[in-house]
């Protein structure tokens, strides 16, 4: 079928058939985390929404270079241009180096992706190894005329760059209001107007992460980081840069600025943004002090936390809502999650065990039921298509998951269904799951091996007709979320999704 793809571009606040600049190849970027802390739902939010972009268009054919970034440096308190660096402020409350910090926070967030199943980036830059490419960035903007220098600091400035140029484009922010802001800022002095930002920040004498430059020994602003290292992998201007909502502003409205004004061109063709994580209307952030860490959801150590949640539980959660929906989480939410992820994987040992009867004598085909079953396929894609609604392509999912389970338990329905149009059912369904959303299946070592073992003895104990040793080994077994299944072909089992 004919793919062609929409997104809901932030820049001009409507979806645009997305075409890129040099087909077939794609580059995207996504703003990564700041390694201070572990990773929370929010991290696992935008790593999950850009890991299906990223299928997806690979699915399509697409050669994708896909860029997300390490923050190591640079990103201060409040994300603000003054304060502390969120990294050398946790290694000084840890007594460790700062770089010791960055370095774990960066491996268990490599640790958490992989077990959300997310895909490895094609490149993943550190901030503090592209220090360079910054500072000659800076130069660029400096020779322009659009920053200045303050005791070794040096600042964007603003007003210049929105005489000619449209500080807000991305936002929608009014700069005259952001020129009368009255925020009390220490370093405030330095700046000539409030929203003026820093491009680099001379280091304090207590300050541990510092480098050489023409203005001083210091180091990058948080935003120029992206700039840099967006521009020297994937050129200028590139497809796709995504990132969380809240980086909308001032994040990528300085990206732009900076851009703009040190290369003359715009740096993106589409930006994308999911929207925030929730809990009770408030958005989740360490910031906030409401975050729950994906390891604390992985093993239920939270007070927040009814049980513990599997990073499968947790990847559905984020992808049974379109990614510019705002998602509130609740334990609520979560388990009904985990119960329909489970209905889908049982769908999918289904339909990898499914073969199409050869001693079926063939009818003519269900003219309905064909019409009904390439309606649910094409309405899959579709949804992907419009700004990759996975919300509406899961719902299409599950339609086609009801007709697996039908033949399952019917293999004589099939008679009226092509044996062309059950493979391609088949193959979709696992595609989709697997290849597209990115679910697998979650089991101990030897789960297989082990329930093997165990149905041998209840099939033994059942030909024997002791039903209490049945009923004990159906408990057993269901306690654990394992579901026995009596079938006409034999014993089988399942995943207890109810």
């Amino acid at each position: 079928m004919q793919h062609q793809v929409k997104i809901y571009n932030s820049l001009t606040r409507k979806k645009e058939l997305f075409e890129p600049i040099n087909p077939p190849f794609v580059g995207l970027y996504l703003c990564g985390p700041t390694v201070y802390g572990d990773a929370h739902l929010g991290h696992a939010r935008s790593a999950v929404v850009f890991d299906v972009v990223f299928r997806y268009l690979k699915y399509l054919g697409y050669k994708v270079r896909y860029v997300r970034n390490i923050t190591d440096v640079g990103h201060l308190e409040r994300d603000a241009d003054t304060g502390e660096d969120k990294i050398a402020k946790q290694a000084r409350v840890e007594q460790l180096e700062p770089m010791e910090v960055a370095q774990h926070h960066t491996n268990t967030y490599h640790e958490d992706m992989k077990a959300l199943n997310t895909l490895s980036p094609s490149i993943e830059p550190l901030a503090s190894g592209h220090i360079i490419e910054q500072i000659e960035l800076i130069q660029k903007i400096m020779a322009a005329g659009f920053a200045y220098e303050v005791n070794g600091s040096v600042y964007f400035d603003v007003a210049k760059y929105h005489q000619n140029h449209h500080y807000g484009i991305l936002s929608g922010r009014i700069i005259e209001d952001l020129m009368s802001s009255t925020r009390d800022l220490d370093g405030q002095d330095e700046k000539r107007n409030a929203p003026d930002f820093a491009l680099w920040k001379k280091a304090e004498p207590m300050h541990i992460m510092r480098w050489s430059s023409p203005w001083s020994e210091g180091f990058p602003g948080w935003h120029i980081e992206c700039s840099a290292m967006s521009g020297k992998y994937l050129g200028r201007p590139f497809d796709i840069h995504g990132g969380g909502m809240d980086l909308l502003f001032p994040h990528h409205e300085c990206e732009i600025a900076q851009t703009k004004a040190g290369e003359g061109v715009d740096p993106v063709k589409y930006w994308m943004h999911n929207n925030m994580i929730t809990v009770n209307g408030q958005k989740m952030g360490k910031s906030l002090n409401n975050s729950i860490s994906l390891r604390q959801f992985f093993v239920g150590n939270h007070p927040g936390l009814e049980r513990a949640y599997s990073p499968m539980a947790i990847r559905f959660f984020i992808l049974q809502a379109h990614y510019r929906s705002t998602l509130d989480f609740s334990n609520d939410a979560l388990q009904a999650g985990y119960k329909a992820y489970l209905k889908i994987l049982n769908g999918l040992k289904l339909a990898e065990a499914m073969r199409f009867p050869v001693e079926l004598e063939v009818k003519p085909a269900n003219n309905l039921l064909v019409k009904e079953l390439e309606e649910l396929i094409s309405g899959a894609y579709e949804a992907m298509n419009d700004d990759f609604n996975t919300a509406i392509a899961i719902a299409n999912l599950f339609g086609v998951l009801k007709k697996i389970q039908q033949w399952s338990v019917n293999p004589g329905a099939l008679a009226e269904v092509p044996e062309a149009l059950f493979s391609k059912t088949l193959t979709f369904y696992s595609t989709f799951v697997q290849n597209i959303l990115g679910l697998m299946e979650e089991k101990p070592e030897n789960q297989e091996a082990l329930l093997d073992i165990i149905l041998e003895g209840y099939a033994e104990a059942k030909a024997a007709k002791d039903y209490a040793k049945v009923d004990a080994i159906r408990a057993q077994l269901k306690a654990t979320g394992i579901t026995v299944k009596d079938m006409k072909t034999g014993i089988g089992w399942a995943y207890d999704d109810n």
